[in-house]
């Protein structure tokens, strides 16, 4: 098991879903009682795509950078990594997220914390169906953001700084109003547990994981995995470590 991969993903699950959060509350903080969503359409995506943005930057090599375990379940279905690899990244970005939550409660307080948590929003004549439209969006938009980041790492890995943290901006502006914009499990989990807030959490630890089987899905029918494919990469190694092996010195 490489730690290094596991300390890069929990410091860059803290950074992604603390410099957003700090956004939120930044947010809060300037509206005060005029408080709207037109505020938050302003700073909130900026928040958490830039703060992606930091995180890959800092950490991104070491670990591949998932900071989601979305991302992860994508990069274990085109093995890029082993299952085992992926539920250790997992439980590192839970580390991540819960430290990040952790810390705007220890810093502002358990209202600050809530805000952060995502929500269905208020379309709807009740509240299955506001749950079931936010379902629906983040499906939707988690299958986006991971057809995006399977296709620029694989084949344009120098871009990846910018078009992915682009790509959950351009995530934000388009589902804040409706489902809050997680499409990240960890980091709609964190802030529910440490404020309580369990309202349609539901949607949240299930849309993001079928999203990303979606966008998987997408991401091979594009693309079908041929030789000297990243998911192939690993099974060449092992080839190649193999016919070294067996060969007669």
């Amino acid at each position: 098991m490489n730690w290094r991969a596991l300390v890069a993903e929990a410091v860059g699950t803290f950074v992604l879903v603390g410099m957003g959060s700090l956004g939120v509350a930044s947010a809060l903080l300037f509206g005060g009682q005029s408080f709207s969503l037109v505020l938050v359409m302003v700073i909130v995506p900026f928040a958490f795509g830039l703060g992606l943005m930091a995180a890959i930057a800092i950490a991104g090599d070491a670990s591949g950078g998932h900071f989601n375990p979305a991302v992860t379940l994508a990069a274990v279905l085109d093995r890029r990594i082993r299952w085992t690899e992926g539920i250790a990244y997992a439980v590192a970005q839970a580390i991540g997220a819960f430290a990040a939550s952790g810390f705007i409660l220890l810093v502002l307080s358990v209202d600050f914390v809530r805000a952060t948590v995502n929500q269905p929003g208020q379309i709807g004549a009740s509240s299955l169906e506001q749950d079931l439209h936010a379902f629906a969006v983040e499906v939707v938009l988690t299958a986006i953001f991971i057809a995006v980041i399977l296709t620029v790492t694989a084949r344009h890995p120098g871009k990846s700084l910018f078009v992915i943290p682009l790509t959950l901006i351009a995530i934000h502006f388009a589902g804040v109003p409706v489902s809050g914009a997680s499409v990240n499990p960890i980091r709609s989990l964190a802030p529910a547990v440490w404020s309580g807030t369990y309202g349609g959490l539901w949607v949240y630890l299930t849309a993001p994981f079928i999203g990303a089987i979606i966008g998987w899905g997408l991401f091979r029918l594009l693309y079908p995995a041929d030789e000297g494919d990243v998911g192939d990469l690993e099974d060449e190694l092992e080839e190649d470590y193999l016919e070294d092996a067996l060969e007669p010195e």
